[in-house]
C-alpha cells in the first residue's frame, strides 16, 4: 500500500517549498507529478519558478487528468503538486458535475494508494475565505473541499502550511 502525506493551506503558503523539501528528504531522486495545465503567461511563469526551484534533482511527469495510469516504481517518492488544479482539469471536463468530477478523482488517487509508492499530494484549501457569490466557485469548493476531506481520510500524514510555516495535524 502507498504512504499518502497531504500538504494543504492557502495560496501562496509555503505548501510546494514544504512538499518538496519533504520529498528530497525521502528520496535523492524523487518524481514531480505536475497537475497544471498551461494556458496563459502567468501560469508559463509559475512553472518555470516551480522548475528552476527543483533543478535536475527530479523526475518530472505532466499528467493533467490521468495520472492514476503512471508506472511507478517501488518505494518511489512521488510529489503530486497539485490536487487543486487537477481537480480544476477533472471539474471541467465533467462539464461541472461535482459528483462525476469527485468519482474520477478518488477512483484515480484510490488506484495510486495501491501502489506501493510515497506520494506527497499539495492542495489549497479554498473554503477558507467564506463563501462565494459566483456559483462555479462555490460548486468548485465543493469539489476540493470533497476531495481533500477524502485525501485527509487515507493519509498517514497531514500538514498545514500557513505564512511559510508547516504543521502537522495529522
Amino acid at each position: 500500500m502507498a504512504r499518502i502525506i497531504m500538504v494543504t493551506g492557502g495560496q501562496r503558503s509555503g505548501k510546494s517549498v514544504f512538499a518538496e523539501n519533504l520529498a528530497l528528504q525521502l528520496s535523492d531522486h524523487p518524481t514531480y507529478l505536475a497537475t497544471a495545465r498551461v494556458m496563459d503567461k502567468e501560469m508559463e511563469n509559475r512553472v518555470a519558478i516551480h522548475k528552476e526551484r527543483r533543478k535536475n534533482a527530479w523526475r518530472n511527469i505532466e499528467a493533467p487528468l490521468y495520472a492514476d495510469a503512471i508506472s511507478f516504481k517501488e518505494k518511489e517518492v512521488v510529489l503530486i503538486d497539485c490536487l487543486t488544479l487537477w481537480a480544476t482539469n477533472w471539474f471541467f471536463e465533467k462539464n461541472e458535475d461535482v459528483k462525476s468530477a469527485a468519482l474520477a478523482l478518488k477512483e484515480q488517487i484510490g488506484s495510486m494508494h495501491k501502489k506501493d509508492a510515497t506520494f506527497i499530494i499539495v492542495t489549497n484549501e479554498v473554503g477558507l475565505g467564506g463563501v462565494s457569490a459566483n456559483s462555479i466557485q462555490r460548486k468548485f469548493a465543493d469539489l476540493q473541499g470533497d476531495v481533500n476531506q477524502y485525501v485527509a481520510s487515507i493519509a498517514e500524514e497531514v500538514y498545514l502550511t500557513i505564512s511559510g510555516i508547516p504543521v502537522k495535524i495529522k
